[in-house]
């Protein structure tokens, strides 16, 4: 699956919001906090279920975000977070998800659109 936004704002602007594994929690609805160390994520839910993520890529020359879910709720799971600089002010925001068992990529990418669509009424309406 995978979902995506066009925001009004520098790709440098998104990226240092989005390329920053800690601060998921400040868009992401449904996401309470999280943790990092290291390679590892672990991100609260509202429901206070917490679930350890494994950071694959954190690449800001490419803006290019992945990562693993290794909850034993999924055989497998990558979800990729690209920020594309369209012009000098705007970007594209791309959010993709392959999971194991699939239904769990329909989950993951409806909040992953609802995230996206938080993530530019945030960026455009200034942070």
């Amino acid at each position: 699956m995978r979902r995506h936004v066009v925001i009004h704002r520098p790709a440098a602007e998104v990226w240092s919001l989005v390329g920053r594994p800690d601060r998921i929690h400040e868009w992401f609805p449904g996401i309470t906090s999280c943790r990092v160390d290291g390679e590892e994520r672990v991100v609260v839910t509202g429901a206070g279920v917490a679930m350890a993520e494994r950071i694959l890529t954190d690449d800001p020359l490419l803006r290019r975000f992945q990562y693993r879910i290794t909850a034993p709720l999924f055989r497998d799971h990558l979800s990729t977070l690209d920020v594309i600089e369209l012009d000098a002010g705007s970007c594209m925001v791309v959010y993709g998800v392959d999971a194991e068992p699939a239904p769990l990529a329909l989950v993951i990418a409806g909040a992953a659109g609802e995230a996206l669509a938080n993530l530019r009424q945030l960026m455009e309406g200034g942070l």
